[in-house]
């Protein structure tokens, strides 16, 4: 069997996990937010909430990209609702996000499409060829103190208020998606005030750098894959340009197995909630390579793409 055939056998969604994942979800996020508002002057309750509630945003937004795919509920429109719904919680508009998502799909390691909103990788020849301003901007760029908190407060609390494409794929869509977070934030502060706003900013924040964090890992890492047409290999691309992270069962249920990433590039119609059993039931001869927490964090140092080599490699 090849790991095409493989694969297909868990790309059928169940309305019944989609809807326990879906709803538990967001009662954690609402437990913990709750939790933490109310033992905010309780240090280490705080922070133990906060975390939660932090991880609990990073799992929306990964439901809210199975829907995206129309890969968590059974129909297109149970996918459409729901990813609309979580859009105030994610900060990110769930009709754009959806196409744009799309087309990163449609590039991965593809060195000749890296403007999909991805984190940008140059490859060690453009760096020789770079003068000092942009080799000084990609430095800071990709240091891992600007890259993940910068980056995440930019990219979710700024860039997807008005996201790229927003004239082609629904302007109407992103204005009201702005428009529900000012009521959320309305409602919450009516409730509990401007200590409530602060902390979900703040966990929201965490939340947002731990995202960033995943996606880095995600196409970053040494022997990962990229090339240019028409000798890039789509399949290869997927499955090798797309990391499997190790990080444990717990955190694989905390981010909704988002970690697996390199099975969903090669089969996007794997709901999330069969990404593990997929993973952890493959022969042998088709497993991938799984990348450990302290790989991950070294894979940090690696900067640029060195296409004689095929590895990405630190600064020279």
């Amino acid at each position: 069997m090849d790991l095409r055939s493989y694969t297909r056998q868990f790309a059928h969604r169940d309305n019944r996990l989609a809807s326990l994942s879906y709803f538990g979800t967001f009662v954690v996020y609402f437990t913990s937010l709750y939790l933490a508002i109310a033992y905010a002057s309780n240090g280490l309750i705080l922070v133990v909430a906060g975390m939660v509630h932090a991880f609990s945003a990073v799992r929306l937004y990964v439901l809210q990209h199975d829907c995206g795919h129309h890969s968590l509920f059974e129909s297109r429109s149970q996918n459409e609702l729901a990813g609309h719904v979580l859009s105030p919680f994610t900060f990110a508009p769930f009709e754009v996000m959806k196409q744009n998502h799309n087309l990163h799909h449609a590039g991965v390691g593809n060195l000749e499409q890296r403007e999909t909103g991805e984190i940008h990788t140059m490859t060690l020849r453009e760096w020789k060829q770079a003068g000092f301003g942009t080799r000084l901007f990609y430095r800071l760029y990709r240091s891992p103190w600007i890259l993940i908190p910068v980056g995440s407060m930019f990219t979710y609390f700024i860039r997807y208020r008005w996201p790229k494409n927003t004239m082609r794929f629904g302007v109407a869509g992103v204005l009201l998606h702005n428009v529900s977070i000012v009521v959320f934030l309305g409602c919450l502060y009516a409730l509990a005030g401007t200590t409530g706003v602060l902390i979900w900013l703040l966990f929201s924040f965490v939340g947002g750098m731990i995202g960033v964090f995943l996606v880095y890992l995600q196409h970053n890492f040494e022997d990962t894959y990229w090339g240019r047409r028409p000798d890039l290999d789509p399949q290869r691309a997927a499955i090798q340009g797309a990391s499997c992270l190790d990080f444990g069962w717990f955190f694989d249920l905390a981010v909704a197995n988002i970690t697996l990433h390199d099975i969903h590039h090669f089969n996007a119609r794997i709901p999330s909630y069969r990404l593990r059993t997929c993973h952890h039931s493959m022969p042998e001869d088709m497993a991938p390579r799984r990348i450990g927490f302290i790989e991950a964090v070294q894979a940090l140092k690696l900067k640029l793409w060195d296409e004689d080599r095929q590895r990405l490699v630190p600064f020279p």
